[in-house]
């Protein structure tokens, strides 16, 4: 395989047999621990925050570790599948089910004895669906939603995939990117919303030493399963179906 920039963007693990009692944990750093990371981050996460994370896939997960990891006092997660919340509840976050529980402010209150957290962080991006039993796809859902519960001055990490193009959207205004959100109520508030692409390299040797010291159990977090390469098209099914796990293939059986 070549790799194009390889003597720069490349991270080099220090020792090789210690890398691969940790590579489930190591392997999250191409990808999902950094990009979760970056949404606490951007979020303005600190000791003490209350934070609330949309989403329980991989990288909401990933969020509510990162969360952990910067000190958050309370991580509330909230999605629509029980299975992954579920697993955010396995490493001591609080959960919200808004296909049960649609009011989310409600659900917060619940929890804090307040409707509002410090900060929020969007993992679920244009392809959110709106709260309750019965919803269908509203791409705009987690922004609005996550701006009504964050407290005045407080900001939103927003590493949550959105697009200029998405030709399965729901309207004609979806398809280009153009979104129903209520940006008045974010001026209001005097939010900071942070966006964009993970700068990845800016965080994943610190991230790569918190894993290899036993600081961060990301794999633990997000269910990191390891599969052969046969069973890629089972998992990738699987997952869009919802499975609360994040798949890695191994296709030379190098993981004990």
């Amino acid at each position: 395989m070549m790799v194009p920039y390889a003597d720069f963007q490349l991270l080099k693990f220090p020792d090789k047999d210690q890398a691969m009692e940790k590579i489930k944990d190591l392997t999250m750093l191409s990808d999902i621990f950094p990009t979760g990371y970056h949404g606490a981050v951007s979020a303005g996460v600190k000791p003490g925050s209350t934070v609330y994370i949309a989403g329980a896939g991989p990288v909401g997960l990933a969020a509510a570790h990162s969360a952990q990891l910067l000190g958050a006092s309370v991580v509330i997660v909230g999605d629509l599948n029980e299975e992954r919340l579920a697993q955010a509840r396995s490493f001591g976050c609080e959960t919200v089910n808004l296909r049960k529980h649609p009011d989310l402010g409600e659900q917060i209150d619940q929890i804090l004895g307040i409707p509002e957290v410090d900060c929020a962080v969007d993992c679920v991006g244009f392809e959110a669906s709106a709260h309750g039993a019965n919803a269908i796809e509203a791409p705009a859902t987690v922004l609005n939603s996550i701006m009504q519960v964050t407290r005045a001055g407080g900001r939103l990490g927003i590493p949550g995939l959105y697009v200029t193009g998405d030709p399965g959207g729901v309207d004609e205004d979806a398809k280009i990117g153009t979104l129903r959100v209520r940006l008045g109520l974010g001026w209001a508030k005097a939010h900071t919303f942070v966006t964009g692409q993970t700068p990845v390299m800016r965080y994943h040797r610190d991230l790569m030493q918190a894993i290899l010291s036993g600081r961060a159990q990301i794999a633990k977090a997000v269910n990191a399963t390891v599969i052969s390469l046969d069973q890629a098209p089972q998992g990738y099914a699987e997952f869009d179906k919802g499975a609360s796990r994040k798949y890695v293939i191994d296709p030379h059986g190098l993981v004990k």
